[in-house]
């Protein structure tokens, strides 16, 4: 093994002691000892910390057969990059991962590669301090870290933030909105959990284009709840709680003509309501999924039909007049008029109606049937035009007639 010794004091020469170097590199580093005058900038330190500004960088130890054995180094590595400490001639020492601290020492200086042992600092059994690494969602009991979920209140416009993260929030007042932040400001795996222990309905609504289970809002029901999950583009909710005290939700739907499809989340209300002024038929898809739906047909609809269907071939669909309701149920194929007259029941009560749009029609064609045209009147419409009528009166048939098989009343 080579020493140096000093040929005044016949003692081991040792180099200058630096106590710590700081280094930032974006290529390989060569690290020198500080002897001999060395003044770079890049001289082995005992202490240092090397941050990489990226992956696959390599630190050089200075020549071992330069110092005693015993020579040492303590080595951080405060980057999110993976850093390699490697001997002067380019044999690894060992790699540190992001965060890591290992310690270096000379054990054999014969060579300029030399022998390297090192030891791994905050590794095996250690104890860290639980205190220092609670953060949202973790606390500090004893010497371990435990999940957390902190309750706190949340009131008419609040808007969720990072800080929120693992929180349990409570809504604990009539009906009202919350917000959820932009989902790309708070990023992947963020989540909270949410509850509604209020009177009313509150509107959890998405920002920025987000959605929250693929619609711009999510109503919570009192003593509804969630765990609201960001995915870091949208929200979704799991495990949502319904209450079996306020079960039904309504949306209403703006349409005109063509074709619509409701997404799962609309699809997921009992109510539906459609509005608007129609300037030709429209036809919504529903999920295929068996359900039971109360379809309300508030649309302008001159002479124009709303179909319902689940977009299945051959499945069966329904028509919904405007001015009209109907209670719909679906197989996940079908869909069926549920409206039927109770068992016991004497009497069954139909709306107006008008000729385009009858009370009682065909689901072929909607427009041919029964309505009444005002007080005392029970009026036939075919195709949408009143063709006859019977009141107090008599009868009064619009059209020409033609009458075989008999006579009329004695008149024919």
């Amino acid at each position: 093994m080579t020493i140096y010794t000093s040929p005044f004091t016949g003692d081991v020469i040792q180099p200058t002691d630096v106590s710590y170097a700081s280094y930032s590199i974006s290529a390989d580093l060569t690290l020198v000892w500080p002897v001999n005058g060395n003044i770079s900038t890049s001289v082995a330190a005992r202490i240092m910390d090397i941050t990489p500004s990226t992956s696959g960088l390599s630190v050089f130890m200075p020549p071992a057969n330069q110092v005693s054995v015993g020579q040492d180094a303590f080595i951080k590595n405060p980057s999110a990059f993976t850093l390699t400490i490697k001997s002067s001639t380019g044999a690894t020492l060992g790699t540190l991962t992001a965060g890591a601290t290992r310690y270096f020492y000379l054990t054999n200086n014969s060579t300029a590669s030399g022998t390297w042992s090192n030891i791994a600092l905050g590794i095996g059994t250690s104890d860290p301090d639980a205190t220092t690494l609670a953060g949202l969602g973790l606390k500090a009991i004893g010497s371990t870290l435990n999940q957390a979920s902190p309750t706190s209140s949340v009131t008419e416009g609040y808007t969720f933030t990072s800080g929120d993260r693992a929180q349990t929030k409570v809504w604990g007042g009539g009906a009202g909105t919350v917000n959820l932040p932009v989902a790309s400001t708070i990023g992947d795996d963020w989540f909270l959990f949410f509850k509604n222990n209020g009177t009313g309905t509150v509107s959890l609504n998405a920002q920025g284009g987000n959605t929250i289970d693929l619609a711009s809002s999510k109503q919570f029901q009192p003593n509804e709840s969630a765990m609201i999950v960001c995915t870091g583009s949208v929200f979704i909710t799991v495990g949502y709680g319904v209450s079996n005290q306020f079960l039904f939700q309504s949306i209403t739907k703006e349409v005109t003509s063509g074709s619509y499809t409701l997404s799962t989340s609309e699809a997921t209300a009992l109510i539906q309501e459609y509005v608007g002024t129609l300037s030709g038929a429209v036809t919504v898809t529903y999920p295929p999924v068996v359900a039971f739906y109360i379809v309300s047909n508030q649309t302008t609809a001159g002479g124009n039909t709303l179909t319902i269907t689940t977009g299945v071939g051959g499945g069966a669909t329904a028509t919904v007049a405007a001015g009209n309701q109907a209670t719909l149920i679906c197989d996940g194929v079908n869909f069926y008029n549920a409206n039927t007259v109770q068992a016991g029941a004497s009497v069954t009560s139909l709306a107006n109606g008008s000729a385009p749009n009858p009370s009682l029609s065909f689901a072929s064609e909607p427009s041919t049937g029964i309505f009444r045209s005002g007080a005392g009147s029970f009026n036939i419409s075919i195709l949408g035009t009143n063709r006859a009528e019977v009141n107090a009166s008599g009868l009064a048939v619009t059209g020409t007639g033609n009458f075989t098989g008999g006579v009329l009343g004695g008149i024919f």
